[in-house]
Protein backbone atom coordinates (compact mmCIF):
# COMPACT_ATOMS: atom_id res chain seq x y z
CA UNK A 1 0.00 0.00 0.00
CA UNK A 2 1.09 3.55 -0.73
CA UNK A 3 2.52 5.73 2.03
CA UNK A 4 0.15 8.62 2.87
CA UNK A 5 1.13 11.78 4.76
CA UNK A 6 -1.16 14.14 6.69
CA UNK A 7 -0.94 17.48 8.54
CA UNK A 8 0.94 16.00 11.50
CA UNK A 9 3.65 14.71 9.14
CA UNK A 10 4.46 18.17 7.77
CA UNK A 11 5.97 21.29 9.34
CA UNK A 12 5.38 24.69 7.73
CA UNK A 13 8.31 26.10 9.75
CA UNK A 14 10.59 24.37 7.22
CA UNK A 15 9.55 27.13 4.78
CA UNK A 16 9.72 29.97 7.31
CA UNK A 17 12.76 31.72 5.86
CA UNK A 18 12.27 30.55 2.28
CA UNK A 19 10.97 32.36 -0.79
CA UNK A 20 8.85 30.28 -3.15
CA UNK A 21 8.85 31.35 -6.79
CA UNK A 22 5.86 30.25 -8.86
CA UNK A 23 6.74 30.26 -12.57
CA UNK A 24 3.47 30.52 -14.50
CA UNK A 25 0.31 32.08 -13.07
CA UNK A 26 -2.25 29.89 -14.81
CA UNK A 27 -5.08 28.14 -12.98
CA UNK A 28 -2.76 25.80 -11.05
CA UNK A 29 -0.15 28.51 -10.46
CA UNK A 30 -2.76 30.87 -9.08
CA UNK A 31 -4.27 28.28 -6.74
CA UNK A 32 -0.92 27.21 -5.33
CA UNK A 33 0.47 30.74 -5.01
CA UNK A 34 -2.56 32.10 -3.14
CA UNK A 35 -2.71 29.11 -0.80
CA UNK A 36 0.98 29.31 0.02
CA UNK A 37 0.74 33.05 0.67
CA UNK A 38 -2.28 32.54 2.93
CA UNK A 39 -0.28 29.89 4.80
CA UNK A 40 2.19 32.62 5.76
CA UNK A 41 4.88 31.78 3.22
CA UNK A 42 6.76 34.36 1.16
CA UNK A 43 5.66 33.87 -2.46
CA UNK A 44 6.72 35.60 -5.67
CA UNK A 45 5.25 34.90 -9.10
CA UNK A 46 6.46 35.07 -12.67
CA UNK A 47 4.21 35.68 -15.66
CA UNK A 48 4.54 37.26 -19.10
CA UNK A 49 3.65 40.94 -19.03
CA UNK A 50 0.53 41.85 -20.95
CA UNK A 51 -1.16 38.46 -20.66
CA UNK A 52 -4.48 37.79 -18.93
CA UNK A 53 -2.63 35.75 -16.32
CA UNK A 54 -0.39 38.75 -15.65
CA UNK A 55 -3.47 40.93 -15.07
CA UNK A 56 -4.95 38.28 -12.79
CA UNK A 57 -1.76 38.21 -10.72
CA UNK A 58 -1.88 41.98 -10.34
CA UNK A 59 -5.52 41.72 -9.26
CA UNK A 60 -4.42 39.20 -6.62
CA UNK A 61 -1.91 41.74 -5.31
CA UNK A 62 1.20 40.03 -6.67
CA UNK A 63 3.83 41.93 -8.61
CA UNK A 64 4.78 39.54 -11.43
CA UNK A 65 8.43 39.44 -12.45
CA UNK A 66 10.42 37.64 -15.13
CA UNK A 67 11.26 33.96 -14.80
CA UNK A 68 14.94 34.93 -14.59
CA UNK A 69 14.37 37.29 -11.67
CA UNK A 70 12.08 34.80 -9.93
CA UNK A 71 14.72 32.08 -10.24
CA UNK A 72 17.35 34.43 -8.82
CA UNK A 73 15.23 35.38 -5.81
CA UNK A 74 13.51 32.08 -5.15
CA UNK A 75 14.81 29.38 -2.83
CA UNK A 76 12.12 26.97 -4.02
CA UNK A 77 11.17 27.28 -7.68
CA UNK A 78 7.93 25.72 -8.84
CA UNK A 79 7.57 25.43 -12.65
CA UNK A 80 3.89 25.53 -13.62
CA UNK A 81 4.04 26.44 -17.30
CA UNK A 82 2.74 23.97 -19.90
CA UNK A 83 4.79 20.80 -20.46
CA UNK A 84 6.11 21.75 -23.91
CA UNK A 85 7.28 25.16 -22.62
CA UNK A 86 9.00 24.09 -19.40
CA UNK A 87 12.33 22.98 -20.86
CA UNK A 88 12.76 26.24 -22.80
CA UNK A 89 11.96 28.36 -19.75
CA UNK A 90 14.24 26.26 -17.60
CA UNK A 91 17.24 26.47 -19.94
CA UNK A 92 16.84 30.17 -20.70
CA UNK A 93 15.89 31.62 -17.33
CA UNK A 94 16.03 29.14 -14.47
CA UNK A 95 19.09 26.93 -14.91
CA UNK A 96 21.61 29.84 -14.97
CA UNK A 97 20.21 31.03 -11.64
CA UNK A 98 20.10 27.75 -9.74
CA UNK A 99 22.65 27.45 -6.97
CA UNK A 100 23.44 24.84 -4.37
CA UNK A 101 20.74 24.50 -1.75
CA UNK A 102 17.83 25.57 -3.92
CA UNK A 103 14.85 23.35 -4.75
CA UNK A 104 13.15 22.73 -8.07
CA UNK A 105 9.48 21.74 -7.88
CA UNK A 106 7.02 20.28 -10.39
CA UNK A 107 3.37 19.29 -10.38
CA UNK A 108 3.84 16.88 -13.29
CA UNK A 109 6.93 14.78 -13.94
CA UNK A 110 7.02 14.88 -17.77
CA UNK A 111 10.12 17.02 -18.29
CA UNK A 112 12.19 15.40 -15.54
CA UNK A 113 11.22 11.82 -16.34
CA UNK A 114 11.81 12.21 -20.07
CA UNK A 115 15.05 14.16 -19.47
CA UNK A 116 13.97 17.38 -21.15
CA UNK A 117 15.17 19.03 -17.95
CA UNK A 118 18.35 17.61 -16.40
CA UNK A 119 19.01 19.53 -13.17
CA UNK A 120 22.37 19.88 -11.47
CA UNK A 121 23.05 17.36 -8.70
CA UNK A 122 23.43 20.00 -5.97
CA UNK A 123 19.75 20.95 -5.76
CA UNK A 124 16.65 19.19 -4.45
CA UNK A 125 14.11 18.15 -7.08
CA UNK A 126 10.67 17.07 -5.98
CA UNK A 127 7.05 16.95 -7.05
CA UNK A 128 3.87 18.07 -5.32
CA UNK A 129 0.96 17.30 -7.62
CA UNK A 130 -2.60 18.16 -6.55
CA UNK A 131 -5.13 15.68 -7.97
CA UNK A 132 -7.47 18.43 -9.04
CA UNK A 133 -7.49 21.71 -10.98
CA UNK A 134 -6.09 24.86 -9.42
CA UNK A 135 -9.51 26.41 -8.90
CA UNK A 136 -10.52 23.41 -6.78
CA UNK A 137 -7.21 23.54 -4.88
CA UNK A 138 -8.04 27.15 -4.00
CA UNK A 139 -11.69 26.53 -3.18
CA UNK A 140 -10.97 23.60 -0.88
CA UNK A 141 -8.25 25.56 0.91
CA UNK A 142 -10.62 28.47 1.55
CA UNK A 143 -13.15 25.99 2.96
CA UNK A 144 -10.49 24.70 5.38
CA UNK A 145 -10.24 21.47 3.41
CA UNK A 146 -7.73 20.17 0.87
CA UNK A 147 -7.27 18.32 -2.41
CA UNK A 148 -5.26 15.07 -2.20
CA UNK A 149 -1.75 15.41 -3.63
CA UNK A 150 1.05 13.19 -4.86
CA UNK A 151 4.60 13.70 -3.59
CA UNK A 152 7.79 12.37 -5.16
CA UNK A 153 11.50 12.96 -4.61
CA UNK A 154 13.78 12.89 -7.65
CA UNK A 155 16.91 14.36 -6.02
CA UNK A 156 17.63 14.80 -2.33
CA UNK A 157 20.77 16.93 -2.35
CA UNK A 158 20.03 18.57 1.00
CA UNK A 159 18.89 15.45 2.80
CA UNK A 160 15.66 17.31 3.63
CA UNK A 161 13.82 17.16 0.31
CA UNK A 162 10.87 15.20 1.71
CA UNK A 163 10.49 17.61 4.63
CA UNK A 164 10.46 20.55 2.22
CA UNK A 165 8.06 18.79 -0.14
CA UNK A 166 5.61 17.92 2.64
CA UNK A 167 5.79 21.48 3.99
CA UNK A 168 4.98 22.73 0.48
CA UNK A 169 2.08 20.28 0.26
CA UNK A 170 0.81 21.50 3.63
CA UNK A 171 1.10 25.08 2.43
CA UNK A 172 -1.32 24.44 -0.42
CA UNK A 173 -3.68 22.41 1.78
CA UNK A 174 -2.81 18.96 0.47
CA UNK A 175 -1.97 17.34 3.81
CA UNK A 176 -5.48 18.12 5.06
CA UNK A 177 -6.77 15.48 2.64
CA UNK A 178 -3.69 13.25 2.35
CA UNK A 179 -0.49 13.19 0.31
CA UNK A 180 0.39 9.93 -1.42
CA UNK A 181 4.04 9.06 -2.03
CA UNK A 182 4.95 8.08 -5.59
CA UNK A 183 7.80 8.53 -8.09
CA UNK A 184 8.27 10.82 -11.08
CA UNK A 185 8.16 7.74 -13.30
CA UNK A 186 4.90 6.41 -11.88
CA UNK A 187 3.11 9.77 -11.87
CA UNK A 188 4.16 10.66 -15.40
CA UNK A 189 3.44 7.34 -17.05
CA UNK A 190 0.09 6.75 -15.34
CA UNK A 191 -0.99 10.34 -16.03
CA UNK A 192 -0.26 10.11 -19.76
CA UNK A 193 -1.80 6.65 -20.03
CA UNK A 194 -4.97 7.72 -18.21
CA UNK A 195 -5.41 10.78 -20.42
CA UNK A 196 -4.92 8.86 -23.65
CA UNK A 197 -6.80 5.64 -22.94
CA UNK A 198 -9.63 6.63 -20.58
CA UNK A 199 -10.12 10.24 -19.55
CA UNK A 200 -9.73 12.03 -22.88
CA UNK A 201 -8.82 9.76 -25.79
CA UNK A 202 -10.88 6.74 -24.79
CA UNK A 203 -13.92 8.70 -23.61
CA UNK A 204 -14.17 10.99 -26.66
CA UNK A 205 -13.62 8.12 -29.11
CA UNK A 206 -16.32 6.09 -27.36
CA UNK A 207 -18.77 9.02 -27.46
CA UNK A 208 -18.17 9.62 -31.16
CA UNK A 209 -18.43 5.92 -32.04
CA UNK A 210 -21.70 5.48 -30.12
CA UNK A 211 -23.21 8.64 -31.59
CA UNK A 212 -22.20 7.68 -35.14
CA UNK A 213 -23.61 4.16 -34.72
CA UNK A 214 -27.04 5.48 -33.74
CA UNK A 215 -27.15 8.14 -36.46
CA UNK A 216 -26.04 5.62 -39.10
CA UNK A 217 -28.89 3.35 -38.00
CA UNK A 218 -31.39 6.16 -38.67
CA UNK A 219 -31.93 7.66 -35.24
CA UNK A 220 -32.18 11.43 -34.82
CA UNK A 221 -28.82 13.09 -34.04
CA UNK A 222 -30.40 15.03 -31.17
CA UNK A 223 -31.54 11.82 -29.46
CA UNK A 224 -28.15 10.19 -30.09
CA UNK A 225 -26.43 13.22 -28.51
CA UNK A 226 -28.43 12.90 -25.29
CA UNK A 227 -27.86 9.16 -25.00
CA UNK A 228 -24.14 9.05 -25.90
CA UNK A 229 -22.77 12.39 -24.64
CA UNK A 230 -25.07 14.47 -22.47
CA UNK A 231 -26.06 11.73 -20.02
CA UNK A 232 -22.46 10.58 -19.62
CA UNK A 233 -22.01 13.27 -16.97
CA UNK A 234 -24.76 11.73 -14.86
CA UNK A 235 -22.91 8.41 -14.85
CA UNK A 236 -19.41 9.80 -14.29
CA UNK A 237 -20.69 11.96 -11.43
CA UNK A 238 -22.11 8.85 -9.77
CA UNK A 239 -18.85 6.94 -10.28
CA UNK A 240 -16.92 9.96 -8.96
CA UNK A 241 -19.01 10.00 -5.76
CA UNK A 242 -19.78 6.31 -5.20
CA UNK A 243 -17.42 4.19 -7.31
CA UNK A 244 -18.42 1.76 -10.07
CA UNK A 245 -20.64 -0.45 -7.89
CA UNK A 246 -22.22 2.60 -6.27
CA UNK A 247 -23.14 3.92 -9.72
CA UNK A 248 -24.65 0.57 -10.71
CA UNK A 249 -26.89 0.59 -7.64
CA UNK A 250 -28.02 4.14 -8.50
CA UNK A 251 -29.28 3.35 -11.99
CA UNK A 252 -32.06 1.03 -13.13
CA UNK A 253 -31.65 -2.74 -13.00
CA UNK A 254 -32.01 -2.72 -16.78
CA UNK A 255 -29.08 -0.33 -17.12
CA UNK A 256 -27.00 -2.34 -14.66
CA UNK A 257 -27.67 -5.60 -16.49
CA UNK A 258 -26.73 -3.97 -19.80
CA UNK A 259 -23.52 -2.70 -18.16
CA UNK A 260 -22.58 -6.11 -16.75
CA UNK A 261 -23.31 -8.11 -19.90
CA UNK A 262 -22.38 -5.73 -22.76
CA UNK A 263 -19.49 -3.57 -21.55
CA UNK A 264 -16.91 -6.29 -22.15
CA UNK A 265 -18.13 -6.63 -25.73
CA UNK A 266 -17.08 -3.02 -26.34
CA UNK A 267 -13.81 -3.16 -24.41
CA UNK A 268 -12.60 -6.42 -25.94
CA UNK A 269 -9.35 -8.38 -25.64
CA UNK A 270 -8.15 -6.50 -28.73
CA UNK A 271 -8.93 -3.17 -27.02
CA UNK A 272 -6.96 -4.21 -23.96
CA UNK A 273 -4.03 -5.24 -26.18
CA UNK A 274 -4.10 -1.79 -27.76
CA UNK A 275 -4.10 -0.24 -24.28
CA UNK A 276 -0.99 -2.24 -23.44
CA UNK A 277 0.61 -1.03 -26.67
CA UNK A 278 -0.17 2.59 -25.79
CA UNK A 279 1.27 2.07 -22.29
CA UNK A 280 4.49 0.75 -23.83
CA UNK A 281 4.68 3.84 -26.06
CA UNK A 282 4.42 5.99 -22.93
CA UNK A 283 6.94 3.92 -20.94
CA UNK A 284 9.54 3.84 -23.72
CA UNK A 285 9.40 7.58 -24.26
CA UNK A 286 8.01 7.15 -27.78
CA UNK A 287 4.97 9.33 -27.07
CA UNK A 288 7.09 12.00 -25.35
CA UNK A 289 9.46 12.11 -28.34
CA UNK A 290 6.51 12.35 -30.72
CA UNK A 291 4.90 15.19 -28.74
CA UNK A 292 8.15 17.15 -28.44
CA UNK A 293 8.79 16.82 -32.20
CA UNK A 294 5.16 17.79 -32.93
CA UNK A 295 5.67 21.08 -31.08
CA UNK A 296 9.02 21.71 -32.77
CA UNK A 297 7.33 21.32 -36.18
CA UNK A 298 4.53 23.76 -35.35
CA UNK A 299 1.93 21.14 -34.39
CA UNK A 300 0.80 20.01 -37.89
CA UNK A 301 -0.91 16.79 -36.74
CA UNK A 302 -2.36 18.40 -33.60
CA UNK A 303 -3.84 21.30 -35.55
CA UNK A 304 -5.19 19.12 -38.38
CA UNK A 305 -6.96 16.66 -36.07
CA UNK A 306 -8.28 19.37 -33.75
CA UNK A 307 -9.67 21.36 -36.68
CA UNK A 308 -11.32 18.27 -38.18
CA UNK A 309 -13.31 17.60 -35.01
CA UNK A 310 -14.70 21.15 -35.05
CA UNK A 311 -17.03 20.15 -37.86
CA UNK A 312 -18.22 16.69 -36.81
CA UNK A 313 -21.99 16.23 -36.38
CA UNK A 314 -21.98 15.49 -32.65
CA UNK A 315 -20.31 18.87 -32.04
CA UNK A 316 -22.75 20.76 -34.27
CA UNK A 317 -25.77 19.12 -32.69
CA UNK A 318 -24.41 19.61 -29.19
CA UNK A 319 -23.79 23.31 -29.75
CA UNK A 320 -27.47 23.82 -30.57
CA UNK A 321 -28.84 21.57 -27.85
CA UNK A 322 -26.78 23.22 -25.13
CA UNK A 323 -28.63 26.47 -25.91
CA UNK A 324 -31.72 24.73 -24.52
CA UNK A 325 -29.95 24.08 -21.22
CA UNK A 326 -28.92 27.38 -19.60
CA UNK A 327 -28.02 25.57 -16.36
CA UNK A 328 -24.95 24.02 -17.99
Amino acid sequence: MAKVYYDNDADLNVLKDKTIAIIGYGIQGRGQALNLRDSGINVIVSELEGTENYKTALGDKFKPISAKEAAEKGDIIQILTQDHVQAKVYKAAIEPNLSKGKSLVFSHGFNIHFKQIVPAKNIDVFMVAPKGPGALVRQQYEEKKGVPCLVAIFQDASGNAMKIALAYAKGIGGTRAGVIETTFKEETETDLFGEQVVLCGGATALIKAGFDTLVKAGYQPEIAYFECLHELKLITDLIYKKGIQGMRKSVSDTAEYGDLTRGSRVITKETRKEMEKILKEVQSGQFAKEWIEENEKGRPVFNKLSKADNSILVEKVGKELRKMMPWI
